[in-house]
């Protein structure tokens, strides 16, 4: 019997998720989206099995429906729930960033006798938009699942089997849990990152050759603040308790480091950047909520024709890399070469080659 899974939102996650859904057994995914060119693509891409041009019509026939929309829009789309047919078996989910406000409006749903379980695939890109769908593209990266308590058992084990066809790490949290932890580490950066340029910008009236000096260190500290400001506006409204928290936290801390640093103190000092450094060390090696490349910094000495030869070693050993940039200042940089790689294998086998094969050293940060 074939399961049909109906995919709302064909975006870089949803459309990530279709792709890698269609390796599942004896499984057809259809899809929609707003947007009647992104359909076109979808189409023209096999992003799915067959384009869908009306959901409401459609949703009686899925076994599954997964939102790739933004927080906002799925919860319009909850609410057309209530008046959609649908199976009496299906099950429905999202990837929404954001999880507290979902499954408040789940319970409404469950009113209904409609099953909504929260998820939200960790992973990202530097791009956007359907083009950008790979089908392993949430390969290692945490897909939290949020249940709400009740939850039969029976339906999200059968989400779950599903979803592995992503490969992506499943793990079952709170709605709430999930938002504090998002917030600490994907929603609150992203608030720092942009704090950082708007300082850059107010500096540089003053002192205009600092943006120029503004590469390195800096551009992959607010990396992130180039982000999509749609989304990351809903997403910091939505989780506007949590990130006040963590930013009066944030405040305290920089209270603390202030004392520090008027006190003059250079044991003090030093035993802040020791401890950052071997907390920031031991951190996991995996895909996060933030789009992080692989990146790998080389050494290279300043002669015509290096980066053609670093790159050819690269693909003699058929080593894909998605990026390759030149660091000018090389402040807190190891390395002027940094090439990115779309997953932690081609990054290690790539760092092997070029050591083996030009002695240039290299670093992982």
């Amino acid at each position: 019997m074939t399961r049909n899974v109906f995919v709302i939102g064909l975006g870089l996650i949803g459309g990530s998720v279709a792709l890698a859904l269609q390796k599942a057994p004896h499984t057809k995914v259809f899809g929609y989206d707003y947007h009647e060119q992104t359909r076109q693509l979808a189409s023209t891409l096999q992003v799915v099995h067959e384009v869908v041009e009306d959901p409401a019509e459609f949703a009686k026939e899925a076994d599954v429906i997964i939102f790739g929309t933004p927080v906002n829009n799925t919860l319009d789309f909850m609410e057309q729930l209530k008046t959609w047919n649908l199976k009496k078996s299906v099950i429905i989910t999202d990837t929404g960033s954001t999880k507290a406000q979902i499954m408040e409006k789940a319970l409404e749903l469950r009113e209904m006798g409609i099953t909504f379980i929260g998820g939200h695939p960790m992973a990202g890109s530097h791009k956007s938009g359907i083009s950008a769908a790979k089908p392993y593209l949430l390969e290692n990266a945490y897909y939290m699942l949020t249940p709400n308590e009740g939850e039969e058992i029976e339906k999200l084990a059968a989400l779950d089997s599903l979803l592995k066809f992503t490969l992506g790490k499943m793990v079952v949290v709170d709605a709430k849990a999930h938002d504090h932890m998002t917030a600490v580490v994907s929603h609150f950066p992203h608030i720092i990152a942009a704090s950082l340029v708007h300082q850059l910008n107010f500096e540089k009236k003053a002192y205009p050759m600092t943006s120029s000096l503004a590469a390195g260190g800096f551009r992959d500290i607010t990396r992130i603040a180039s982000s999509n400001p749609a989304l990351w506006r809903d997403i910091t409204i939505q989780n506007r308790k949590e990130l006040v928290g963590q930013l009066d936290t944030w405040l305290n801390e920089m209270g603390r480091v202030r004392d520090i640093l008027d006190a003059g103190d250079a044991k003090a000092v030093e035993a802040y950047f020791s401890e950052a450094r071997d907390v920031r060390d031991k951190l996991p090696v995996a895909n996060g909520a933030l789009y992080m490349p692989y990146d790998l910094y080389v050494d290279i000495p300043d002669y015509p024709g290096i980066i053609s030869e670093v790159t050819g070693y690269l693909a003699e050993d058929n080593i894909s890399i998605t990026n390759i940039r030149i660091v000018e200042t090389r402040v807190d940089i190891f390395g002027i070469l940094v090439i990115s790689f779309q997953t932690n294998d081609d990054r290690e086998r790539a760092a092997k080659c070029i050591e083996h094969k030009a002695n240039f050293e290299t670093y992982i940060s």
